[in-house]
């Protein structure tokens, strides 16, 4: 599967085009060798015929039809291994000289030239060979053929075929070769990229892009990239701090206002002027519970909760919470049911466990209409701890189901509702430190209202402390390269 995702990345491709384009050049040229060194050989060939035809011309001019005899039968002497052919005939193909004895059969050109095999069909005592010749007629009606065996010549060409063959073979397996070297190395490095961005992307705000310190092109883009993330959490904090330093001066005059308006309305006489400070004391109260939402995020998201990690049973924490809200769902006449297995054992902070339970039934339970239906549930999935809330209120639609964990984002059908956006946001920072994931569904998919399902994963007893140990060490400020003083966060689905 790895190999095939190898193949289709942009680096390989582009290494076999460029393995194609250089196989094309390869053939071209060693075509272009094989054309010019067999055309060579030939053309010598044909030229030693042509050199032969020549001498035996000039004797039959010198010493005519018996002087031809002679020499073509000193030729045939002389040479015993017979790399020249001779055969001269009468007009009806009777042999008068020649080191074969039959007239040949192949294919004649118009120049005269044929191409034919050596073998006992001419009269020849040796083993097959190729032989080439060019004939042409003598005064008097006498047939001269005069060539030269050419078995090696086509041998040499076997071979040259062969290497090529063998040459373009090995050429076109290196190329590929090092394509996908070249390609793996590549991807390497931009997988190496992709899965810190995406861990990045995740929450893991300390995680930089390492580097190898050769300065090319991609050391480059992660020095880039790394020093934008560097400015990016460094804004980020900025806007933090700003709104959790505001949250923070502000909570105290709020307080003492509060405090005053519960003394004017502890002292006010008037039935309408009690009303109005009465509603001016929940307006307070609804702010300094926004305020006090605030940081306890903000103190979530700065890590400062491990010391209270201990076995918890989600279940009977959960149990505890279902008992408190019960009586809630019953004054809305919904159905409230439960479904908790036993020794559901995680690893956290028993208090921020709770308010997170607290928070999504609480959730459950506003936004679903009168006689509907709460479920909550515990379980386990393998090494996985589950708490799911499903309902059959209004519901999230796909499109805003990745931004409710926004700070003070709200769903456009609940905005009438009384609430400040805060909700979920401190449930996914609960989750967080927890090392959970939160997944959201519509309960009746097919169904208006379709509901809204929360199911939040979180890591068995077992494997939560290294999990945790190891997601410290991930962000340690020396092994990331990131800022020392900015929190890294793990991400959520």
């Amino acid at each position: 599967m790895k190999l095939l995702s190898q193949l289709r990345t942009s680096s390989f491709q582009l290494a076999l085009l460029y393995m194609v384009v250089f196989a094309t050049s390869v053939f071209l040229l060693l075509a272009f060798i094989y054309w010019r060194t067999a055309g060579f050989m030939t053309a010598q060939t044909d030229e030693t015929i042509e050199a032969e035809i020549a001498g035996l011309a000039e004797q039959y001019r010198g010493r005519g039809v018996n002087g031809l005899i002679t020499i073509i039968r000193e030729r045939v002497a002389r040479d015993p291994n017979a790399k020249t052919i001779y055969l001269l005939t009468t007009e009806d193909f009777l042999k008068l000289a020649g080191n074969i004895e039959t007239w040949p059969e192949g294919s004649r050109s118009e120049s005269g030239w044929i191409n034919f095999t050596l073998s006992s069909a001419v009269g020849w005592t040796g083993s097959e060979r190729l032989a080439r010749a060019r004939i042409f007629e003598v005064q008097g009606g006498l047939r001269l053929l005069v060539g030269r065996d050419v078995d090696e010549l086509t041998s040499l060409k076997r071979v040259i075929e062969t290497a090529i063959n063998w040459g373009m073979g090995i050429t076109l397996a290196l190329a590929l070769l090092g394509g996908f070297l070249m390609s793996r190395s590549t991807t390497r490095r931009i997988e190496i990229i992709n899965n810190t961005s995406q861990r990045i992307m995740n929450g893991h705000l300390s995680l930089r892009i390492p580097t190898r310190g050769t300065e090319d092109d991609f050391d480059q883009l992660a020095e880039n990239l790394n020093q934008m993330l560097d400015r990016i959490v460094y804004l980020m904090e900025g806007i933090r701090h700003v709104s959790d330093s505001i949250a923070h001066d502000l909570r105290t005059p709020l307080t003492r206002l509060r405090n005053q308006l519960e003394n004017t309305l502890m002292s006010v006489d008037n039935d309408e002027a009690r009303e109005q400070a009465g509603r001016a004391v929940a307006e307070a109260d609804q702010l300094l519970a926004t305020f006090n939402a605030l940081l306890r995020i903000a103190r979530l998201e700065t890590r400062g909760n491990f010391a209270d990690m201990k076995e918890v049973s989600l279940d009977e924490l959960v149990s505890d919470a279902c008992e408190l809200y019960e009586a809630l769902s019953e004054d809305k006449n919904q159905v409230f049911e439960q479904s908790l297995e036993a020794e559901v054992v995680i690893e956290g902070d028993r208090d921020l466990l709770f308010q997170m339970i607290s928070n999504l039934i609480d959730n459950a339970i506003k936004y679903t209409p009168e006689h509907g239906t709460i479920g909550v549930a515990v379980r386990k999935e393998g090494e996985d701890a589950i708490f799911e809330v499903r309902d059959s209120g209004i519901g999230i639609p796909d499109a805003e189901k990745d931004q409710v964990f926004q700070r003070f984002y709200r769903v456009g059908k609940s905005r009438s509702l009384p609430g400040n956006g805060l909700g979920l946001s401190l449930v996914s920072a609960v989750a967080e430190i927890h090392q959970g994931r939160i997944v959201l569904s519509d309960t009746y998919p097919d169904e208006v209202p379709p509901g809204l399902t929360i199911a939040v994963y979180m890591p068995a007893f077992a494997p939560l402390r290294k999990r945790i140990k190891a997601t410290q060490a991930e962000q340690a400020p020396d092994s990331t390269g990131g800022d020392p003083h900015v929190s890294a966060e793990t991400g959520r689905t």
